[in-house]
């Protein structure tokens, strides 16, 4: 499911969010994660629906941050989850072995280890308000997830247009972003900037 996957767009809800999701992917975008941590319950669940729908649309893969029982009442493709969240093998036990488990990594053990998880998230690269007060790792850890990494990986955390080239010098063939195509003035074009430079990268 993640074997061409290259871009990974994560937003919460906002105003015009199926219009921006439907950029984002119509741009290259083949993830798309539902990261939403203040909304009630019935509210991600609505936006569920959205990302479900135009996930459909686009051949892309929906995936829902933190909350396993959300993601399942989403009907989503996979749910991404952190270091201090429920293990893996919980987790898995719970979505079983059709949906997608994946897993923030922010150390080379973590990375090597991987948990079971079927990609790994590793980051924040660089510092980011969307991860305030989180500690950024910088690029040596985009390095050892190229070198460790047994599962595929998405670079996170700061990565726009400015940094994605020394990104992927340092071995990313995937990103995850939030504001590069959220922010955009124009997020089919940010999304397809980004794509086409991944794309160049790829092995």
């Amino acid at each position: 499911m993640l074997d061409n996957a290259r871009l990974c767009f994560a937003i919460g809800i906002r105003p015009g969010l199926e219009e921006l999701l439907a950029a984002a992917c119509e741009g290259g975008v083949d993830v798309l994660q539902l990261r939403e941590k203040d909304a009630p319950d019935d509210e991600v669940l609505a936006a569920g629906r959205v990302f479900r729908r135009v996930a459909d649309d686009a051949g892309a893969v929906f995936v829902v941050n933190d909350r396993v029982d959300l993601a399942l009442r989403c009907e989503a493709d996979g749910v991404h989850v952190g270091q201090a969240d429920l293990p893996v093998r919980d987790v898995r036990e719970l979505v079983g072995d059709a949906m997608l488990v994946g897993l923030s990594a922010q150390t080379a053990g973590q990375i090597a280890d991987a948990d079971g998880a079927d990609y790994l998230g590793i980051g924040p690269v660089f510092s980011t308000p969307t991860k305030e007060g989180a500690e950024s790792f910088g690029l040596a850890l985009v390095r050892e997830a190229a070198r460790l990494a047994p599962v595929p990986w998405f670079a996170i955390g700061g990565i726009d247009h400015s940094t994605l080239a020394e990104v992927v010098a340092a071995g990313a063939t995937r990103v995850a972003v939030v504001r590069a195509i959220a922010d955009a003035p124009d997020p089919r074009l940010a999304a397809r900037a980004l794509r086409s430079a991944l794309a160049a990268a790829a092995p």
